[in-house]
């Protein structure tokens, strides 16, 4: 099988069946894609084919999302800490010890967990649209916090961003005119048939409430990018209204080299970008690896 040729695998990491996408010959250099809310491995399928010719490429779904597994708040707790020991477990039962990361939504907190804690295996950093920084934390989160707080506040309203109207909006919001048609249907059909898994809402959910935790873990994410200095690319949506262009520009506060591009668009700007984010990430990679 030629090594540009994407293969899908599955592996079981704390008891549990995690599925990953694999592309590129494994003795290039490594580049881990994380994936955000709702989506699954399934955004990076034209970058994985895009970059495999110069690089080994991993794509994981997590827990929860995709194909991987999916089970209910009682049987694994659906924390962004847990989430982040299932992907470093992924990449030690894989023998992945040095690698570049592509993160984007959920991707981020998960990626930069590992980063901080490992910082001698991360070769550099990939942000799409996904924070870092209380910068560009939009009014979308009043409502998702205020849940978050107690559970209780706005659940209708949350539990209503789960149903098919939400999750198409999550793509198509941002986007110009003449990109729309860019936009595959399969995105958010694909996410949805996860979403509606049993018992899938509640994980969802579970992860919604510990969300900002995330946010009392950002010192720590800027102190880890301060002190290092990774070599940092970020190709961020500029019309995103979850993730807003002033959390790509805060990278520079403590990466003060970090390559920032703004795109037109919203939050998946993979999805309307995909050509103009390949060759940003060549470029960058073939520069910095």
């Amino acid at each position: 099988m030629p090594p540009f040729t994407t293969r899908y695998r599955t592996v079981t990491v704390g008891g549990h069946e995690i599925f990953f996408r694999e592309a590129g010959d494994p003795a290039q250099p490594t580049l881990v894609l994380l994936h955000g809310f709702p989506a699954s491995s399934f955004m990076f399928r034209e970058l994985l084919a895009a970059l495999a010719d110069r690089y080994h490429l991993i794509a994981p779904d997590h827990i929860g999302f995709g194909h991987s597994a999916s089970p209910t708040v009682d049987e694994f707790p659906y924390t962004f800490d847990r989430l982040a020991e299932i992907t470093r477990g992924l990449l030690d039962r894989l023998g992945i010890d040095r690698f570049a990361l592509y993160v984007q939504d959920y991707g981020a907190p998960i990626g930069l967990r590992l980063a901080s804690e490992k910082p001698e295996q991360v070769t550099a950093l990939i942000f799409q649209n996904g924070n870092a920084y209380l910068d560009g934390i939009t009014p979308f989160w009043d409502g998702l916090l205020a849940y978050a707080h107690d559970g209780v506040t706005n659940e209708n309203e949350v539990r209503a961003s789960l149903e098919p109207a939400g999750t198409r909006w999550v793509y198509t919001h941002g986007v110009p005119a003449e990109r729309r048609d860019r936009l595959s249907p399969d995105t958010w059909t694909v996410d949805q048939v996860a979403l509606d898994r049993p018992g899938n809402r509640e994980a969802q959910l579970a992860l919604f409430r510990d969300y900002r935790f995330n946010l009392d873990r950002y010192p720590q994410f800027q102190e880890y990018l301060r002190a290092h200095q990774p070599p940092t690319l970020v190709a961020w949506g500029r019309n995103d209204e979850i993730f807003g262009p002033a959390g790509a520009e805060a990278f520079r506060h403590d990466i003060p080299d970090a390559e920032i591009h703004l795109l037109d668009t919203g939050h998946y700007a993979l999805e309307t970008h995909g050509d103009e984010i390949a060759a940003l990430v060549r470029a960058f990679l073939g520069r910095v690896l």
